[in-house]
């Protein structure tokens, strides 16, 4: 003996097993929830701005170091980094920052001595390069508890890039010039810790850990010769020498 279901009996049945289904799909969600709790650590309305400036220069006579001997060379590098970001709601912030750096490295001698028998000179070298940036970036904080002092954050950045270069080599009619100019695409995620100072100021440590980077380089040689190089590079490591200090004022 068959019992043939009507149409509109067989579609309650159905969405009754389905709310059967939905009501113990929420009811682990709700026994397997970790109970973290996460207090304002940046509330909501505070405005975050600093800058960071670098200024590097060195000069070597007669210098040696490892296969190189007899360098003569000046160098600088110069780097002014303002930042500015928005928190839009309690621990999330939003904002951007620009970059701009200058270097000269002068060489007017290095010798490379590999053995007794091979060696090889380098003289009147000039290089002059400068790069600017703009960068897009979103944080997540994380307080330590209820601590205000210390806590962590989440940076993720896109960054675009742009920078114009020129080396020089030789004199006379040996003097050879190459100039570049070149675009970048970077997309990265930085997390890092910060500690406040006062109620205002605070010092922050970053870490650049995953990220993906493009690179087009264009170069024209004693204004004949064209070449053009592309880069792209992933990286999914800790890179120590990636690790950026920062003061950063909270208002």
């Amino acid at each position: 003996m068959s019992t043939k279901l009507s149409k509109p009996t067989f579609r309650l049945l159905l969405l009754a097993i389905m709310a059967i289904f939905a009501a113990k799909g929420a009811s682990a969600q709700e026994e397997f929830r970790r109970g973290l709790e996460q207090h304002s650590f940046i509330p909501k309305g505070q405005w975050i701005t600093g800058v960071s400036v670098s200024y590097s220069q060195s000069t070597q006579d007669n210098y040696q170091f490892f296969i190189v001997e007899g360098i003569n060379a000046d160098s600088y590098t110069f780097k002014l980094s303002p930042m500015l970001m928005y928190s839009f709601k309690d621990n999330l912030a939003a904002g951007g920052r620009f970059a701009y750096s200058r270097s000269l490295i002068k060489i007017d001698q290095a010798r490379f001595v590999l053995d007794s028998e091979t060696d090889y000179t380098l003289d009147n070298l000039y290089s002059l390069s400068h790069s600017y940036s703009g960068m897009a970036a979103f944080r997540n904080y994380i307080s330590f508890g209820s601590n205000k002092r210390f806590g962590m954050f989440n940076e993720v950045q896109l960054q675009i890039s742009g920078g114009q270069a020129k080396l020089c080599s030789g004199t006379g009619e040996a003097l050879s010039g190459t100039y570049e100019r070149s675009f970048g695409l970077d997309i990265g995620l930085a997390p890092g810790m910060i500690m406040f100072l006062n109620n205002y100021s605070a010092i922050e440590v970053n870490v650049g850990v995953l990220g993906f980077s493009y690179t087009s380089t264009k170069s024209t040689t004693d204004q004949i010769y064209v070449a053009r190089r592309n880069s792209q590079q992933a990286n999914f490591k800790i890179n120590l020498f990636s690790i950026t200090f920062g003061v950063a004022f909270y208002l």
